[in-house]
């Protein structure tokens, strides 16, 4: 079980500390926040288990992980929307509440990790689809989410990394 540790100051740029590294890492707009509330474009404090990894088949190589690899498949999606019975859960399109798709063009979620935020239950506006994933090539801040460069994630992922630890900002 290996556990990384988020850093920040302020803003979207943060390092994973990590088996001896300190790696860039891209969190929300809005930086960290102890009470997260949906679409505040902000990273939650908290510990969030990695709970499973889905990956684009025809983009890329399936991750080595010991958690569960699946592919992605165009009708996947996840439910954003606080007041439908399916928020913050994965969802087959279409689907009749907003949803993020996870089959994106732009390549940011070609290996998206799912944490465990706010999923046993859902909360309603707590926040939702929160993951770890790929950093956008122009390292844009995420909504919430925590991006890394691909080889860093490949290569934690296949260290066995369990769980990330956001502190609360101070």
């Amino acid at each position: 079980m290996i556990r990384a540790l988020l850093k920040t100051n302020t803003g979207p740029t943060a390092r994973l500390h990590c088996m001896g590294d300190s790696i860039p890492a891209i969190i929300g707009a809005a930086g960290v926040r102890l009470h997260k509330q949906e679409g505040d474009h902000a990273t939650p404090a908290g510990l969030l288990p990695l709970t499973r990894v889905l990956y684009r088949a025809d983009r890329v190589a399936a991750p080595v992980s010991h958690l569960p690899v699946e592919p992605l498949a165009p009708n996947d999606g996840w439910c954003d929307d606080p007041t439908h019975a399916d928020y913050n859960r994965p969802i087959t399109l279409p689907h009749p509440a907003r949803h993020e798709r996870l089959w994106r063009d732009d390549g940011v979620y070609n290996i998206v990790i799912v944490l465990a935020y706010n999923d046993s239950p859902p909360v309603p506006d707590r926040g939702s689809a929160i993951f770890l994933h790929l950093q956008s090539p122009d390292r844009r801040p995420t909504e919430g989410c925590i991006a890394l460069d691909e080889a860093d994630l490949r290569r934690l992922l296949a260290a066995g990394l369990s769980e990330i630890e956001v502190p609360p900002p101070v």
